[in-house]
């Protein structure tokens, strides 16, 4: 039987993966998988790390990274995205743990490793909690328009309160 699959979805900068790393905070349960932080110099963003849940750590884009697969300023590095990031979700995938992903965004989406592995974790038993990108893309939407995926739209006046909500949804087994 499946489990969740649980999108949180907003504009940037709303808050999604702190909600995520809450929401991971507060269930008792193993969990398996990334989110993303940004690489500042300053003031200033110049990229993104990938971070698993158990540690690892590589660089998802940055401003200096030359690369043909690109997102505004950035340079997007598919090999530690496919070498740790999809490597994590596949280990996931081989246990009953909740599999974390943040984020299904376009530079992820660059990558067919890293969307292989999106659809096989929908498609399994594990409990699945990610962010999505808000803005449109052909397999996003794809993936939010599933009849399995529960969406949340997270704003800045209801990310407190979702944390309870999704908590209780993972831990239910079922949609509230």
């Amino acid at each position: 039987m499946k489990s969740v699959n649980i999108l949180l979805t907003g504009n940037p900068g709303v808050g999604k993966t702190t909600l995520i790393q809450k929401i991971i905070a507060q269930i008792n349960q193993p969990a398996i998988g990334f989110y993303t932080v940004e690489i500042r110099q300053g003031r200033n963003r110049v990229g993104f790390e990938i971070v698993t849940l158990d540690g690892q750590r590589g660089i998802l884009a940055h401003q200096d990274f030359h690369s043909s697969f690109r997102v505004g300023k950035y340079g997007v590095n598919l090999i530690d995205l496919e070498n740790i990031g999809v490597v994590a979700l596949q280990k996931g995938l081989q246990s009953d743990s909740l599999i974390v992903v943040d984020e299904i965004g376009k530079m992820e989406l660059f990558s067919q490793k890293f969307q292989k592995v999106i659809w096989m974790i929908l498609n399994s038993s594990n409990p699945f909690l990610a962010t999505i990108t808000k803005r449109p893309h052909p397999v996003a939407t794809r993936i939010k328009a599933r009849k399995d995926v529960q969406l949340y739209e997270i704003t800045k006046s209801n990310r407190n309160e979702m944390v309870e909500r999704i908590v209780a949804e993972i831990c239910s087994n079922k949609p509230i």
